[in-house]
C-alpha cells in the first residue's frame, strides 16, 4: 500500500500499517477486477477497502483451500477460533493480530454493524457441508452473507448523498449481483470442489441436474440444455444489476467512477460467457487485461476530478 494512501487515512502505527498492506497484497494478487476499480477511489477510502476484502479473501480461503490433511471438522474448528477472536477484538476495538488488525481498525472507523461479520462466517460455515441449493430461496441465504453483506460493509466508506438505508438494499444487490456472476463463470471449478451455486429446480426446468453439469465439465462442452439453463441465469442476474443501478447515483461523488467501472466489467463477464456460446467448462470467462485498462482508464479522469472538488467522505466513528 503507498504511504499516501494510509497517511492520507489516518494510519501512521507501523503494525498497522503493516496490515493493510498485507491486505492490499491480497486484493491486487487475487481481485484483479476488484482492485483495479479500488484505485478509482480517493487514497483515504483505499486502506479500509483493501481491508474488507483481505479478510473475506482469508475466509474464503481457510474454505476453499484447506491444508492437504485438513478435514470438515478441523477446518469447522479453525473457523471458529477466527470467528471468536474476531469478534473479542471488535469488542475490544482493536487487535494486535496482523491477520486482523486492519479489518477491525476498519470496521471501528466506519461503524460497520458486527451483524454483517456474523452473516459473513454463517455462509463461510455453509460451504464446509452444503452442496447445491435446492431452490432460489436457498441460494438466496447463502449469497446474503457471502456477498450482500460486502456491499453493505462497504457502503460506510463508499459514503452516500443519501440516508444509508435508502442506498443499502442496492449495494446488497449488487453484491448479489457479483456474486451470481461468479458462480456462473465457475461452474466448472465449483464442480470441482463439489459445489453447485445455481437453483437445482431451476435447472431442473431444463433438463440440466448436477450429473449433466459433470458430463459437460468432463467434455469440456455446453450442450444445449446447459446453454439454456445458463442463459435463463444469466437473464436473472441481468435483472439484478439493473436493480442494483440507482444505487451508484446515491453515492458520494468520489465513489461513483469506483463501483460503476466494477459494474461494468463484471456485467461484461456476462456477455463473454455468452459470446463462448455458454461453454463455461472450456475456458474461464474474463474480462481481458487491456479491455480492464481502457474501461478504468476512462472513468480515471472524472474520478480525479471529482476527487479534487469533493472531500473523501468522513468516517462516521474514528477510532
Amino acid at each position: 500500500m503507498t504511504r499516501k494512501e494510509l497517511d492520507a487515512a489516518g494510519i501512521h502505527d507501523p503494525a498497522l500499517r503493516s496490515a493493510y498492506q498485507r491486505c492490499r497484497t491480497l486484493n491486487a494478487r487475487h481481485g484483479r477486477t476488484y482492485f483495479l476499480a479500488t484505485r478509482l477511489l480517493s487514497p483515504p477510502q483505499r486502506p479500509a477497502v483493501h481491508a474488507l476484502y483481505g479478510f473475506a479473501r482469508w475466509l474464503d480461503d481457510i474454505v476453499d483451500e484447506p491444508a492437504a490433511d485438513a478435514t470438515t471438522a478441523t477446518t469447522a474448528a479453525e473457523l471458529d477460533a477466527v470467528e471468536q477472536r474476531f469478534f473479542s477484538a471488535l469488542a475490544a476495538g482493536h487487535s494486535d493480530d496482523p491477520l486482523l488488525a486492519s479489518v477491525v481498525d476498519t470496521s471501528a472507523r466506519y461503524a460497520i454493524a458486527d451483524r454483517h461479520f456474523r452473516a459473513f462466517f454463517r455462509s463461510m460455515r455453509m460451504d464446509l457441508t452444503v452442496t447445491d441449493y435446492p431452490r432460489r430461496s436457498a441460494l438466496d441465504d447463502y449469497v446474503h452473507g457471502s456477498a450482500e453483506v460486502i456491499g453493505l460493509q462497504m457502503l460506510p466508506v463508499l459514503g452516500t448523498v443519501t440516508g444509508r438505508d435508502e442506498a443499502a438494499p442496492h449495494a446488497a444487490t449488487l453484491g448479489k449481483a457479483f456474486q451470481l456472476t461468479n458462480f456462473l463463470r465457475d461452474v466448472a471449478e465449483d464442480l470441482a470442489r463439489d459445489r453447485v451455486y445455481l437453483p437445482a429446480d431451476e435447472l431442473a426446468a431444463f433438463g440440466v441436474d448436477r450429473d449433466r453439469l459433470g458430463w459437460c465439465a468432463e467434455h469440456g462442452v455446453a450442450d444445449r440444455r446447459v446453454r439454456d439453463a445458463l442463459a435463463a441465469q444469466i437473464a436473472v442476474t441481468r435483472t439484478l444489476y439493473e436493480q442494483a443501478r440507482p444505487g451508484i447515483p446515491m453515492l458520494h461523488p468520489v465513489s461513483r467512477a469506483c463501483v460503476a467501472t466494477a459494474f461494468r466489467l463484471y456485467a461484461e463477464i456476462l456477455d463473454r460467457i455468452e459470446r463462448a456460446g455458454y461453454n463455461v467448462f472450456g475456458h474461464r470467462a474474463a474480462v481481458p487485461r487491456p479491455r480492464r485498462l481502457v474501461v478504468a482508464a476512462g472513468a480515471l479522469g472524472r474520478a480525479q476530478w471529482l476527487q479534487l472538488r469533493n472531500p473523501a467522505p468522513t468516517p462516521p466513528v474514528v477510532a
